[in-house]
């Protein structure tokens, strides 16, 4: 009897000890895929019971809205990194952009404004095409490009602010609709717009197919470097508008305009769960991260908290992400 029970309790234990695994599996992949939504929720009751302003119609707007600006560059990140690319020249393009959109008004401002998104939607194309003909790694090329154009802004500006000519520029990145900011409509609508692009079109499929496994998608015919290089598009026409609308709302522009906002849109894109080797990852977890980090910025501003501090949390908050991340990739 105790032989029959010893060797039932072998037969069954390799199937009990796998049908835990794929729930604990399961479970913590969902975790993973909802983090920043938890996250995010949490940081609402903390910031809203230790400040009387944080609920505010006014700061809620305010959070949107400067999440926008790291959410315009932030949405073409995401379709970037779910190829397994990446750029980071966007933070460059933004001061580009918000200098040219500024400093080209002598021709009319919606020449400027063609003009501006052009240069944004070319320096996209360079890279993808630099990318996909040379082979080198996009890190690389996208780190020189980086410094590279934010070289370019300041042979272009120098070092003095440049001033918009047009009243009507300046009172666009300030127009309100009720309470929302124009500038947080835009940058929901082209997330929204985006996200229907990921899951519905034949791009968005083989976008995804070419970061799970690129080998595979070039044997099943499809054509790699044409949606690599129109990603990289997207994601320089994204940053040419976040420079638009931060030069708007500012009513002009300086060289370091963008500066460092290619990490926040890095770490707001992997936040919200798109991985760095590519082929998983949408746009929804993009707002959440975006909405994550621009609530933690604007609770701690509340409670005058050394923007060092800031800087820490979300730095470690990230480590902890990538961590959770191989995890639940080797589980």
């Amino acid at each position: 009897m105790g032989m029959n029970a010893t060797s039932l309790s072998n037969k069954t234990s390799p199937m009990t000890s796998t049908a835990i695994r794929a729930p604990r599996g399961q479970f913590a992949s969902q975790v993973m895929r909802h983090a920043v939504w938890v996250f995010l929720i949490l940081e609402t009751v903390v910031f809203s019971a230790s400040s009387p302003h944080f609920l505010s119609v006014a700061n809620l707007s305010n959070i949107l809205l400067q999440g926008s600006f790291v959410g315009f560059i932030a949405i073409g990140l995401t379709l970037v990194l779910i190829n397994g690319t990446i750029d980071l020249t966007v933070g460059s393009v933004i001061g580009l952009c918000g200098c040219l959109a500024a400093g080209l008004q002598w021709l009319g401002l919606i020449p400027a404004l063609v003009l501006t998104l052009g240069a944004g939607a070319g320096l996209g194309l360079l890279n993808g095409l630099i990318i996909e003909r040379t082979g080198v790694n996009s890190f690389v090329v996208t780190l020189a490009g980086m410094i590279g154009i934010r070289g370019l802004v300041f042979l272009y500006a120098g070092n003095d602010a440049l001033v918009a000519r047009y009243d009507v520029f300046s009172e666009i990145g300030t127009m309100m609709v009720g309470p929302v900011a124009l500038v947080s409509i835009v940058f929901l609508v082209l997330l929204v717009a985006l996200q229907w692009v990921l899951a519905k079109t034949v791009h968005g499929r083989e976008a995804y197919a070419i970061g799970g496994n690129r080998s595979a998608a070039i044997n099943a015919g499809v054509r790699v470097s044409r949606h690599i290089v129109v990603n990289f598009v997207i994601s320089g026409l994204l940053a040419a508008i976040c420079g638009i609308a931060m030069a708007s709302q500012l009513g002009g522009a300086t060289p370091t305009l963008g500066e460092g906002y290619e990490m926040w849109a890095v770490i707001a894109v992997v936040v919200g769960g798109t991985r760095f080797q590519g082929g998983s990852g949408d746009l929804w977890g993009t707002l959440g991260g975006v909405l994550a980090f621009s609530v933690l910025r604007n609770g701690m501003d509340l409670l005058h908290v050394q923007p060092f501090y800031v800087s820490l949390i979300i730095g470690s908050s990230l480590i902890v992400v990538l961590l959770l991340d191989r995890k639940v990739s080797r589980a």
